[in-house]
């Protein structure tokens, strides 16, 4: 069976450990290779490489650093078939899903060659008589990030390039679940003419997870992941002294008024409910419906999940399967709990035909009606493609429902009311609004994060030294109804 080391001053890292865990194709349901899961040594040698790399990184110049980004950026732009289908293999999602989480990783990385101009400083003159003040922002060291497996390439993307590129040492810890897009973009980084040291990838669990967030040469911690976990290395990172960006999970609700078109709602809400099988924090797992147009709506969503093929993502299928099968089975859990509680399954994705292995970790779309806000089916982060549908009177009964949620990640309202958009933007607690959009992330260089349990420290800690305002962001994305809106397009972005 392969292994797959870590990747430390350049080139292949075994390590002490002899532990390692499984990698799955989650389509076969089949182990495909082992990776390493790291020790307290390990992480220490690949810390001091990070280490060692970073005071000539740091003096090296804008431009150099730029000039590699831009190398960097045009190999990952050629070379991207190659990376999603290691996505594919190791993660499930289809292709095209993999090929759009490799370009929204292109936004950041083509932001990162602009860091001539992101890492100026201000100046003002005469502040007090004769005093003039200047700020500058300078690399903090070395730098931790600790990413999902559902984004093993985009959220990756979405942090090293500008931590490197402000002239950062890092280190990446994937999930161990889909490790080896890590490894390839390591490669490929070199190849652009990264110095060994400045960008080393460590694999393995909580030992090799508290390891960096204790270590006493590791700067700054970015997260990806649940909230309990985001909440932990939040506390346990900011305790040793590191500045963190941990995000956490998601309960992402659509509002849906009576005058919205329903067609268009109802493309989007299959769209973002079932993409990537559910596993994204951006997912909407909740359709808010303003009577009464609930029906009619759960109609046509019904109509269009029959038109879905679920199977191997490199058979031309829509959706893929889950990332493990005890996740599986949990998500799967969900649909007898909402059948406990009184709730309706309209489709049930337990009995999916498939295109893919007996042994694949499949759920199809499911889509739940009658779902109580006291249901743990409303109430936990499911991670999977199961969509409810709670019913309401009004649009202020909608609004409460979201607003009580733990979690402020993403919300999106769907309605031809120019005034209620623009009411539902400025009331809902939620820190990504979408308005006719039903995941609305905003492009790499816009703040991405959410508000409550979905967030815990800074969204903009790049790993240079700034200054911080003390307010929060809620980005903004719409779109005004449109009647070639275009459909079912389960890939990646959906906005």
């Amino acid at each position: 069976m392969d292994i797959l080391d870590h990747w430390v001053s350049g080139a292949p890292f075994a390590g002490v450990s002899t532990r390692t865990a499984p990698v799955y194709n989650p389509a076969e349901g089949t182990v495909s290779r082992e990776v390493r899961l790291a020790t307290v040594a390990d992480v220490d040698t690949a810390v001091q490489s990070a280490k060692a790399a970073f005071p000539a990184w740091a003096e090296t110049s804008l431009a150099k650093r730029q000039s590699i980004m831009f190398t960097f950026r045009e190999l990952l732009n050629a070379r991207k078939g190659e990376v999603a289908a290691i996505l594919t293999n190791e993660h499930g999602k289809v292709t095209s899903d993999a090929l759009g989480e490799v370009a929204r990783g292109l936004e950041v990385v083509e932001w990162a060659t602009s860091i001539p101009h992101l890492m100026k400083g201000e100046h003002s003159e005469n502040v007090s008589t004769g005093v003039d003040v200047y700020s500058v922002r300078q690399p903090l060291g070395v730098v931790g990030i600790i990413s999902p497996f559902n984004f093993p390439a985009m959220v990756p993307l979405w942090f090293f390039p500008v931590a490197i590129a402000a002239g950062n040492a890092v280190i990446l810890k994937p999930s161990e679940k889909d490790p080896s897009a890590a490894i390839w973009m390591a490669k490929l980084l070199q190849e652009a003419g990264l110095p060994d040291g400045v960008l080393n990838v460590v694999h393995g669990d909580k030992e090799s997870v508290d390891a960096l967030l204790e270590h006493p040469d590791v700067s700054a911690i970015s997260f990806v992941g649940s909230t309990p976990i985001a909440k932990y290395i939040y506390e346990t990172a900011a305790k040793n002294g590191k500045r963190v960006q941990a995000l956490g999970g998601a309960k992402n609700h659509m509002l849906v008024l009576p005058d919205a078109d329903l067609d268009l709602v109802a493309d989007s809400a299959v769209n973002a409910g079932f993409g990537s099988a559910g596993e994204r924090c951006m997912a909407i797992s909740v359709v808010v419906a303003v009577e009464p147009v609930a029906d009619e709506l759960i109609e046509k969503i019904t109509s269009r999940l029959a038109g879905l093929t679920v199977g191997d993502g490199t058979r031309g299928c829509d959706m893929g399967p889950l990332i493990t099968k005890e996740h599986r089975d949990k998500v799967a859990s969900y649909i007898d709990i909402a059948i406990a509680d009184g709730a309706t399954v309209v489709v049930d994705g337990r009995g999916v035909s498939v295109n893919g292995g007996d042994g694949g970790f499949w759920l199809g779309p499911t889509l739940i009606d009658g779902v109580s806000t006291d249901s743990d089916v409303y109430k936990h982060e499911i991670f999977g493609p199961v969509l409810s549908i709670v019913r309401v009177a009004s649009y202020e009964e909608g609004v409460a429902i979201i607003n009580a949620s733990q979690y402020g990640n993403g919300t999106a309202i769907f309605t031809n009311d120019g005034g209620a958009a623009r009411r539902f933007q400025r009331e809902v607690q939620v820190g990504m609004v979408g308005i006719n959009v039903p995941i609305p992330v905003p492009v790499g260089y816009y703040s991405f994060g959410g508000w409550k349990d979905s967030l815990f420290g800074d969204t903009k800690a790049y790993g240079s030294q700034a200054v911080h305002f003390y307010t929060r962001e809620k980005a903004i994305t719409s779109r005004w109804l449109d009647p070639s809106h275009g459909g079912i397009n389960l890939g990646f972005p959906q906005n």
